[in-house]
């Protein structure tokens, strides 16, 4: 396939089989916002309580108790985008799959084919999740030591500089290993690896082809976060602009003309959130169909399958590789 063809290849994807693909990631998107609310709103509605009617002395105490429990509760959306967001993985890998055989499934099939590989895609989402959390706390914990022990203002700023240095290698090194790594759920899915195995069938996969992956996954993440971006904040601009002009002195219609643009808003972003989760992992699959194409003969695979199936032959799965001496996966 050709760089063109790739690119708009997710949004047909989207274009192809919405309800399904579409309502899989408004679920998805859905349920972390649901998950945050359904924790955090108790929480705040109490802890606001509490530090209300809190005497000065148990304050700071309150406080701390707070702040710890908070820090806690976030674990639990966490873990709810991670299964959730594996989810979707393994849903568009199945659904591009599919699609390349002519096939459009509804929600049951895709499900139910994605589930099967859950584990492992939750296992994967969770290490990088783990990786990435781990970086950012050892940075943490790095600039709070040195604003501890050394006083010394240059000193501090000769610490952050270095920082600034090993952020942007690390950024370098991030860019380098998620275009490595990115087939890894497709793999996962599609060749019933474990999570060993698909690091490495995406390494092989991607050697010879870095600079082209990397460059859908940047252009696509760019297009579809600047129209992520200006359709979620223009509305929200405009009702800041019309409450304004409508209610100059901050009275009860601008009020409501905020709450409207912030709800409105708040609609949007979730409904534009899981188109661009949809086609973010629409576009990763798509990128390992086609590098199988173009190393293995994966298309010439994908026509026989078909050709076998609509003459009613028994038929394999075209994209699992079958181990010798083991039976055939059925794509079914």
């Amino acid at each position: 396939m050709g760089f063109g063809t790739l690119l708009w290849a997710p949004f047909r994807t989207l274009r192809r089989n919405p309800a399904p693909v579409f309502g899989t990631g408004l679920v998805v998107q859905l349920a972390s916002v649901v998950a945050t609310a359904a924790v955090f709103v108790p929480f705040l509605v109490l802890a606001i309580g509490r530090i209300e009617s809190a005497s000065a002395a148990d304050l700071d105490a309150i406080m701390a108790g707070t702040i710890g429990w908070l820090i806690l509760l976030t674990l639990v959306p966490v873990a709810v985008g991670v299964v959730a967001g594996a989810f979707l993985q393994g849903v568009m890998v199945v659904e591009v799959a599919s699609g390349t055989l002519g096939e459009r499934l509804g929600f049951g099939a895709l499900w139910r084919r994605a589930a099967a590989r859950i584990g492992p895609l939750i296992g994967w989402t969770l290490l990088v999740s783990v990786i990435v959390l781990g970086v950012f706390a050892l940075f943490a914990t790095i600039v709070v030591m040195t604003a501890l022990i050394a006083p010394d203002p240059l000193a501090i700023v000769g610490v952050v500089l270095v920082l600034i240095l090993l952020v942007l290698g690390l950024v370098v090194l991030a860019a380098w290993l998620g275009t490595k790594l990115a087939l890894v759920p497709s793999v996962i899915v599609l060749e019933r690896a474990g999570i060993a195995q698909a690091v490495r069938r995406s390494w092989q996969l991607t050697t010879g082809h870095f600079w082209r992956t990397f460059g859908l996954i940047l252009l696509v993440g760019l297009i579809v976060s600047t129209i992520a971006q200006t359709v979620v904040q223009v509305p929200m601009l405009g009702g800041t602009i019309l409450a304004v002009i409508l209610d100059p002195t901050a009275g009860a219609t601008y009020d409501a003309v905020t709450i409207a643009s912030t709800v409105i808003g708040t609609v949007l972003s979730i409904l534009v959130g899981a188109i661009v989760a949809v086609v973010q992992a629409a576009l990763i699959a798509v990128i390992y169909i086609d590098l199988r194409m173009r190393s293995e003969g994966l298309d010439l695979e994908l026509e026989r399958h078909v050709e076998a199936r609509e003459a009613g032959r028994p038929v394999t799965d075209p994209f699992a590789p079958v181990p010798t001496g083991e039976p055939t996966p059925t794509w079914s």
